[in-house]
């Protein structure tokens, strides 16, 4: 072992003690504001259905329309890599996933939309479509149908609809309420937000239907849209998407990016608004920062070009599309929004080929990691955390399989979430 080392130190413990009494306001800051990440799915997009077009077969109707698009368009492994550029060797394994998951999990997250997909309608003509629409998805629910999540988009907290954006979710939540209670994937969205008090004005909202419920404080989230300059930058300079994650108090699920309006917003001709414009960048970057660690998840917004039409043209908007989500993706936007079902396809093959193209060197990274035997690159905790998010999220949407996970790092799921969600400052297992 060698000659034992003589350990002598010069400061008193108080010195640590002061220090540590000194910081522990900071250490309950850090804990409150980033909690870090929950560990919980979260979904590859989210499908937007008009209240009025929202109906029981909905889910089940957009596989098959789905599915129906590739045996018109792309009906084997081929001629849709072919389409989209596929490597050889992703072809078949992209494609034969795609199908199977269009036939067994069509959509992840579907919201029903009261906003703009919906517009303004009379009030008995909203109120009836609401009170419908929370009997469809609790029955959807009880039949095992649903999407895994599954919520609705209210109007905005502005003064001119104000009143039945509140009405409209009260009419929802307490048809639901009423059928047998919330169902665990239930999401709630809050569009055009412009000010942090309309955030907090939402939470008050939310505390008041709990009390009326006798429900657990908290136990209503929602979503944030930034759709407005407003929700990016405050007249002080200030990033307000960082003060409206604050005010929501905790129950802020994600902050999702609304393509048009935010580029409308910034002046920007119809022509050029995507998810690839520059101020869409922009916007996305601080949503991204005012996030990080917080729990909030940040979600891409859509393309309003659509597959449809004869094959040169929907193969056009598949390319597209595709295009857009791997771009996202590269860009640690896990979650983006599709608003027809002909963009199934490509959504789940961009999903697809990103995680199974990664999949040997992240988990033989992890793997190495795991087993301290090192390699050509040297990662650390934080990159630990990456490979082990990564291979999870691969695993939840249906790109990887847990024995071909586990075969190649050794790691049982519970030892992936080890290591996706370490403690902060350290890493909390390396289990097998």
């Amino acid at each position: 072992m060698g000659q034992q080392e003589n350990v002598a130190t010069s400061l008193a413990g108080a010195v640590a003690e002061e220090i540590g009494a000194s910081l522990a306001p900071v250490d309950a800051e850090l804990a409150r504001r980033y909690p870090g990440d929950p560990g919980t799915r979260q979904p590859v997009h989210t499908v937007y259905v008009p209240g009025d077009a929202f109906a029981a077969d909905t889910v089940r109707s957009w596989g098959d329309r789905a599915l129906a698009a590739l045996d018109e368009h792309a009906p084997d492994a081929a001629s849709f890599a072919a389409v989209l550029g596929l490597a050889d060797e992703l072809a078949e394994p992209v494609y034969s996933r795609v199908r199977a998951k269009l036939g067994r999990e069509p959509i992840e997250d579907l919201r029903i939309d009261f906003e703009d997909g919906y517009g303004p309608r009379p009030d008995a003509e909203e109120d009836e479509t609401a009170a419908r629409a929370a009997r469809l998805v609790a029955e959807a629910y009880e039949k095992g149908t649903a999407a895994p999540y599954t919520g609705i988009r209210v109007k905005c907290m502005e003064a001119a609809v104000r009143d039945r954006g509140i009405r409209t979710l009260d009419v929802f939540l307490t048809g639901l309420m009423a059928a047998g209670g919330l169902p665990d994937g239930l999401v709630l969205t809050l569009p055009k937000v412009t000010y942090a008090e309309q955030v907090s004005a939402f939470v008050r909202l939310l505390e008041a239907f709990e009390k009326a419920h006798a429900l657990d404080a908290g136990r209503l989230g929602f979503e944030i849209q930034i759709e407005t300059s407003q929700a990016v930058l405050a007249t002080d300079g200030t990033a307000t998407v960082a003060r409206m994650i604050q005010a929501a108090e905790g129950r802020a699920t994600g902050l999702h990016y609304g393509t048009f309006d935010y580029s409308a917003c910034l002046g920007v001709s119809a022509a050029y608004q995507a998810g690839d414009h520059p101020a869409a960048d922009h916007a996305k970057a601080v949503m991204q920062v005012a996030a990080a660690g917080t729990g909030v998840r940040v979600s891409d917004g859509s393309t309003n070009v659509l597959p449809v039409g004869p094959a040169e043209q929907v193969h056009a908007a598949w390319r597209l599309h595709y295009g857009l989500t791997r771009r996202a993706l590269a860009r640690a936007y896990y979650q983006g929004w599709d608003m027809h079902p002909g963009h199934l396809p490509t959504r789940y093959a961009a999903v697809f080929a990103f995680y199974r193209e990664g999949f040997e060197q992240a988990a033989d990274r992890l793997a190495r990691y795991a087993d301290r035997t090192g390699g050509d690159v040297l990662d650390e905790p934080a990159t630990a955390k990456a490979l082990g998010g990564y291979l999870l999220r691969g695993l939840d949407c249906g790109a990887l399989d847990l024995a071909e996970v586990t075969g190649r790092t050794g790691l049982s799921r519970a030892g992936l979430e080890g290591f996706a969600a370490p403690r902060r400052g350290g890493l909390t297992a390396s289990a097998q």
